[in-house]
């Protein structure tokens, strides 16, 4: 029987229909968690999705205005005292059955240097140029790495996925990540990663990994479905993309701002190669952002 505690924290905006999948998905856990504290930024309340939910434990909070990262922080501060871990999860996620079994029997016999886990992606689609990590000349621009799971000079993430057995990491996709309740004694979500809170992750758990320990659990399986809801035009995004990356890489001083602009640039010439490729002017949009993220930045 488990005897660690766990909260999750679920921020969302605006996505009743994903909301209601991902709380379907944790009252159907052979052992769900403690607590669910759904914080809502939307402009139309959730609250009646909430309380279709009888099987969990949910409490419900508004946070205004919209920002993941305050609506994480909000929740964190929110968690009930006597809980020993707290997770967050993204609305637009969903845990595989026995997934919250499987990681709360991690952390009964994890080593004290442990701060942070997360689920297992077990559906990341295959991601545009990826035969391009296996290239000498794109790990030393820091634009990929066959290395998974590490944090590049540049600032460039490696991602993970469907793995088969647990593996130590620099950072964590913390939308479906679980914490040791301890790091947020130290720790929040930086809030200049505002509105829509792109890389917001990345950080967070790049600056608590400097600290302790992180592993991907591959036990505990997770399913991703992007949400088309709440997601900003290519050309915004592109800026974001831009600024976003550089706010992070000259945050942690071991990383290299030569090296990320560097990477910047490549990536945005592969959209505009993805744009001609797919015939789809949103990368061109994005493309568009890059460059004018990129001049802003160097004004």
């Amino acid at each position: 029987m488990n005897k660690l505690k766990l909260t999750f924290v679920v921020p969302t905006k605006d996505r009743p229909d994903e909301l209601r999948r991902l709380l379907k998905s944790l009252e159907t856990q052979t052992r769900p968690p403690d607590e669910v504290l759904v914080v809502d930024g939307g402009a139309a309340p959730v609250r009646e999705v909430v309380e279709e939910c009888r099987g969990l434990q949910v409490r419900y909070l508004r946070s205004l205005p919209p920002s993941a990262t305050r609506q994480r922080n909000t929740g964190i501060l929110a968690v009930r005292p006597d809980h020993d871990l707290i997770g967050i999860l993204d609305d637009d996620s969903i845990l595989a059955p026995g997934a919250c079994e499987e990681m709360l029997r991690f952390w009964e016999t994890a080593s004290a240097d442990v701060g942070g886990t997360s689920f297992n992606l077990v559906n990341l689609p295959p991601l545009f140029a990826s035969g391009l990590k296996h290239l000498r000349l794109a790990e030393r621009i820091g634009l990929y790495s066959r290395t998974q799971g590490t944090v590049l000079p540049s600032g460039f993430q490696v991602m993970l996925s469907e793995l088969t057995e647990n593996r130590p990491v620099q950072w964590l996709p913390s939308g479906t990540s679980v914490w040791r309740r301890t790091v947020f004694l130290k720790f929040r979500f930086d809030e200049w990663y505002s509105g829509y809170s792109y890389l917001e992750d990345l950080d967070f758990s790049y600056q608590v990994g400097k600290s302790f320990a992180l592993v991907i659990v591959a036990a505990a399986r997770q399913y991703h479905y992007p949400s088309p809801r709440g997601r900003m035009n290519g050309f915004r995004f592109g800026q974001k993309e831009v600024a976003n990356r550089l706010h992070f890489v000259r945050k942690h001083k071991e990383l290299s701002v030569a090296k990320c602009y560097l990477a910047l640039t490549i990536r945005a010439c592969l959209s505009l190669v993805l744009a001609v490729r797919e015939r789809d002017c949103d990368y061109i949009r994005r493309t568009a952002g890059n460059v004018v993220g990129l001049v802003k930045s160097l004004v």
